[in-house]
This record gives structure tokens, C-alpha cells and sequence, in this order.
């Protein structure tokens, strides 16, 4: 307890000293504090609601519905090791999150006694091993950097998953007893049936969440256009990455645009783009089905302890994300991109471990570290510091180090980030010594990815 008080303590006289010294009156000062409340705005409006909120049911309903047994079986220490590893690795290929949303579904599974390597693999890959956002790296910043990614993320899990478990084997031995000693008995409803409205669930966040920074063409009331990725949407402006130059504007740079200026905003055609559109349709069915299964299986009690499993998550976790973010915000206004693309010009140690942690601090949203590494490229930055970025930009970010430090502790998060800032590093100056890059010789030529 007494430790928990210090910690109270030592965050108030933070906020105090912050609010005692912030120089207001210095115009970057001011501007980096609107453009963290913008940031936070863009998170209100087109992240809670589609992702975390989701996320958060998950996280309760996996404290429900599914028995600590099961749980043991297939993720404990006496699970099949390898296979554990290989499930929690790969499943961001289905689940597509951000860093910060895949944190109620790790809180989830780690608190019912799932061991810390697969659960640390899981916290990984979630938002790593994306699909969507593999493939378009490979289209935007060219096929070879998407290859290295696409393999490095999954190794990454494995490594990451192994280095927690061997970091902290003493400990998880004794948290894993405790956890078989408490193990509940199994409720009257099938295994299938649970995960079933697990998968119901989960079907929701997919397609809630669905979103895709494809190219764009923004036309404005003046008569001019602007090919770019669509970064944010707040309530009165929008924030556009400009992908092709055109007269003062240049390729990489980011304009924020008052909606009242802007005509009409022309979506490339894609199949990601068409069930984006229908997203809501597919959402609802997922919702729709899971009404119909909670009302046949679920008991009025297990429902109302669902929900409360949902608050304590939702207690826990939201007001760190929202700090976290609007810290983010802050930070990356005071930090434009021409300044770090000059620190990571190049190949060596100092780039890449600069890049993995930018990477590690910053908060990207699905697939939007493509389009950000794009325009970091375009002011400088050099192929293994990219890749850098985007094995450990995903999987990490202050208001997802936060929350962790909450969930399992400061030594834990402090060896799960440093490891993942390592290894990032280590590829990045890998594949700065034998990558080909093509991409960056694309991009500086003025091609078109």
C-alpha cells in the first residue's frame, strides 16, 4: 500500500511541476497543446467507440465466459509450449488492433493465469502482424522492407514471448501456482459455446475498427486538389498527408485542413475500402448474433458480472489511454518531422535505436505507421531506421507502456519494451547493411508507390 501512495504522489507532483514551469507564452508551447487536444479529439471520435470500448467487453467477457481451465490448458506453463507460441504469435492477422486496444484482451487472458511468454507474445503480434498493413507496406515503401517486416514481426513474437518467459521464469513459476491453486470450477455452458460469443465479439472489434489510410484526393472550394492519406478526422478540421507535390506543397508534408474548405474527399477504389463502407452492416450482425446467443446461453448473474468485469477494465485503463495519448500529442508537435528524419539519416546504431524509440513512444493507429514512415522517408530517413520504426511503432506507445505498468508491473514493462527497442534495432541495422533500398530510391525519384 505503501508503495501505491508514493506512486499517487509522485504523479500529482508531476502534474504539479508540469502545470508550476509549462512556458504558455512560447507560441511552439501553445501550439503542441492544441495539437495534443486534437489528437486526443481524432482518438474520442474515430477510436473509442469502434475499438477500445469492444476491447473492453472482450476483456470482461474473457474473465467470464471462459473458465480459468481453459485458459491454463492452452496458454498455463503445462500447455504445449510451441503451439501456445504459434497461436499467440499470429493472431494479429485476425484482430488487426492498436497498441492500446489490444491491452483489455491481454489484461484479459493474463489475469485468468495465462503465461507470461504467450501472453507477451499475444501483446505483441495483436497489433504487429497486421494483414492490411503488411501489404501496404510493401506497395508504399516497396517489396522488400514489407518482406522484413512481415518475417521480422513474427519472429519478434516468438523472441519477445521467450525473453519474458526465461527474463521472469522464478516469478511466473510462483504466479502460475497460485493460479492453478485458485483455478474455478467450470460453469454448465460448453467450451464451443463460450467461444463463440467470444468470436462474436471479436467479429464486432474487426469490422468496427475496420479502416484503411488508403490514397485520397481532397478537393477543395478554391478549385485545387490534393492526392494525400486522410491521418485524422476531428470535429471541425481534417489532417492530410500530402502523397504527390503540387505547386508549395510537398510530398510527405502534413496539412490540416477546416472541413468547411474542403469540397469533397474522392477514396481510392479497393476491396478494403468497399467493406469499410458496409463496415456498420457487418458490426451489427456480429452484435445482432451475439444478443440472440447471450439470451439463449448466458444467466442474468454471469450477464451482470460481465459488465462489471467490463468497468473495472474500463476504470483501469481509459483515463491512462486518454492521458497517454494527449501526452503523445503534445510530444509529436514538438518533435516535426524533418527533425527526426535528420537524426535517423542513416544506417547505423544511433538511427536505428533513435527510430525504435520514436517508435516505442509515439501512438500510430492501425495502418497509419505506413503513411507516417512514408513521409519520414521523404525528409531523410534511411531504410534500417524505417524498419526499426515499424516493428516497434505498432506494438507499443506511451499510453500502452501506462496502462502495462498498471497491469503487470513496472520491471515487467520496462524488460518488455527494452527488449522489443533491442531487437528492432538490431533488424534495423541488419537490414540497413544488406536491404536493397529500392523504396527509398522510389520515393527520393518522385515514383509513385
Amino acid at each position: 500500500m505503501a508503495g501505491k501512495q508514493w506512486r499517487i504522489f509522485a504523479g500529482l507532483f508531476g502534474i504539479f511541476l508540469v502545470a508550476y514551469f509549462l512556458p504558455l507564452a512560447d507560441p511552439a508551447v501553445s501550439a503542441a497543446i492544441l495539437e495534443a487536444f486534437k489528437l486526443l479529439q481524432w482518438y474520442a471520435r474515430n477510436h473509442t467507440l469502434a475499438c477500445v470500448v469492444p476491447a473492453l467487453f472482450i476483456a470482461g467477457g474473457i474473465i467470464t465466459f471462459l473458465s480459468q481451465a481453459s485458459v491454463m490448458r492452452y496458454l498455463g506453463p503445462k500447455a504445449n509450449q510451441p503451439a501456445a507460441y504459434a497461436v499467440a504469435s499470429v493472431s494479429g492477422t485476425v484482430l488487426a488492433v492498436c497498441s492500446c486496444s489490444v491491452l483489455p484482451m491481454f489484461a484479459g487472458i493474463w489475469k485468468m493465469g495465462a503465461g507470461l511468454g504467450p501472453a507477451s507474445a499475444f501483446l505483441y503480434s495483436g497489433p504487429a502482424i497486421n494483414i492490411l498493413a503488411l501489404f501496404l507496406t510493401a506497395r508504399v515503401l516497396g517489396f522488400d522492407i514489407g518482406l522484413w517486416r512481415a518475417v521480422g514481426a513474427v519472429a519478434f513474437a516468438f523472441l519477445v514471448g521467450l525473453g519474458m518467459a526465461l527474463l521472469f521464469r522464478r516469478e511466473e513459476r510462483a504466479r502460475q501456482a497460485v493460479a492453478a491453486a485458485s483455478e474455478a470450477p467450470s460453469g454448465e455452458r460448453r467450451g464451443w459455446q463460450s467461444g463463440l460469443l467470444l468470436a462474436c465479439m471479436i467479429g464486432f472489434l474487426i469490422f468496427s475498427d475496420w479502416f484503411n489510410p488508403g490514397d485520397a484526393v481532397v478537393q477543395r472550394v478554391d478549385g485545387t486538389a490534393i492526392r494525400g492519406v486522410v491521418l485524422q478526422e476531428m470535429r471541425d478540421e481534417v489532417m492530410i498527408q500530402v502523397q504527390e507535390s503540387s505547386g508549395d506543397i510537398r510530398a510527405g508534408d502534413r496539412l490540416t485542413l477546416p472541413k468547411a474548405q474542403i469540397v469533397a474527399v474522392v477514396e481510392a477504389k479497393s476491396w478494403v475500402m468497399a467493406v469499410y463502407h458496409v463496415r456498420w452492416w457487418l458490426a451489427g450482425t456480429c452484435a445482432a448474433l451475439l444478443a440472440v446467443l447471450c439470451r439463449k446461453w448466458v444467466e442474468r448473474e454471469e450477464f451482470a458480472a460481465w459488465m462489471h468485469n467490463t468497468w473495472s477494465f474500463t476504470k483501469l485503463l481509459v483515463p491512462l489511454l486518454f492521458g497517454g495519448v494527449f501526452v503523445v500529442g503534445f510530444l509529436s508537435a514538438l518533435l516535426p518531422d524533418r527533425q527526426i528524419g535528420q537524426w535517423v539519416g542513416d544506417n547505423g546504431l544511433r538511427s536505428n535505436f533513435i527510430a525504435s524509440l520514436v517508435g516505442a513512444l509515439f501512438y500510430f493507429a492501425t495502418l497509419t505507421e505506413v503513411p507516417i514512415t512514408q513521409a519520414l522517408m521523404e525528409h531523410g530517413m534511411a531504410g534500417g531506421p524505417a524498419l526499426a520504426l515499424l516493428l516497434a511503432g505498432p506494438a507499443l506507445s506511451l499510453p500502452n507502456m501506462l496502462v502495462l505498468t498498471r497491469v503487470m508491473g513496472a520491471k515487467k514493462t520496462l524488460a518488455f519494451c527494452g527488449i522489443i527497442v533491442v531487437v528492432a534495432t538490431t533488424v534495423g541495422m541488419l537490414y540497413g547493411a544488406v536491404g536493397t533500398e529500392s523504396a527509398i530510391a522510389s520515393l527520393h525519384a518522385g515514383v509513385s508507390p
